[in-house]
């Protein structure tokens, strides 16, 4: 099995012993299995958390994160601290080749400013948040080619230096689109969609674009996850095989997820 897999990791999933111990076997099963594995991280709980502890309140619209210049320095300390050091750390314990880095490393992600947007009917300026600009594939292919697996903290770099906080679900999938990736994989603690949370049974197998846009506009998805579906469905048919949300505890679910053939999460599809 050869494949070019993009995996974007949420924050919460490190928090859990047994969410990062299973996120290392899967993915050192895709490198064995000869993937070319790519790993971006968000890191919202221990953005927050470092807010709190410095006596600031995360602001969310939209599931989506204010970000004041006071708050784009806890953003850095926690993503390219604490978070992309973490992951690596497990990773390697799982016997990966990690390599942590963020967005403005070499210019791996290029950003600019998001303007303003309208939010349920008002104006919001998210701050020091920027969109993806381009992705320099070519020197993530170099990595890839060095038989590393490269690990990335979700920021942004502007050609002035200017650094910004960018949506991490956003990023990967630019990351995905960029690299023709063949699988692009959404992992969370939740590990699917679901329509009620705390009921298993009510997990949602696929989704399609129609269908996703009802749960939101009906509420089933909220908070955080609309921007997870939504940006997953955006690359459908665009040179991406396939999308999934997914947790990961369960032994050989990603190669699952990658083969189409049983994965736990939700599977995305046109």
């Amino acid at each position: 099995m050869s494949a070019l897999v993009v995996v974007k990791v949420g924050g919460d999933v490190l928090l859990d012993e047994q969410q990062r111990l299973g996120l290392g076997r899967n993915i050192k099963d895709l490198v064995d299995d000869g993937c070319q594995v790519v790993v971006l991280h968000g890191g919202g709980p221990q953005v927050t958390a470092l807010q709190e502890r410095v006596g600031l309140k995360a602001h969310k619209i939209a599931g989506r994160r204010v970000t004041t210049k006071e708050d784009l320095v806890v953003v850095v300390q926690a993503i390219c601290g604490e978070v992309n050091v973490g992951l690596v750390q497990a990773l390697i314990g799982a016997g990966v080749k990690a390599f942590g880095c963020h967005g403005a490393s070499g210019q791996l992600v290029r950003a600019r400013k998001r303007a303003p947007v309208q939010v349920q009917g008002q104006e919001v300026d998210y701050g020091e948040v920027g969109d993806v600009a381009a992705v320099d594939a070519a020197l993530l292919r170099g990595l890839l080619g060095l038989g590393v697996v490269p690990v990335i903290g979700t920021l942004g770099v502007d050609d002035g230096g200017r650094i910004f906080n960018i949506n991490a679900d956003t990023t990967a999938v630019q990351i995905a689109r960029a690299l023709g990736a063949d699988v692009l994989l959404m992992v969370t603690a939740v590990g699917g969609v679901f329509r009620q949370l705390d009921d298993p049974s009510t997990r949602i197998a696929t989704l399609t674009p129609a269908q996703g846009r009802a749960l939101i506009d009906d509420g089933t998805i909220a908070g955080g996850m609309i921007p997870k579906v939504e940006e997953a469905l955006s690359i459908l048919n665009e040179g991406v095989g396939a999308v999934a949300i997914m947790g990961a505890q369960d032994a050989g679910s990603f190669r699952s997820a990658l083969r189409g053939d049983g994965a736990r999460g939700t599977r995305f599809s046109s």
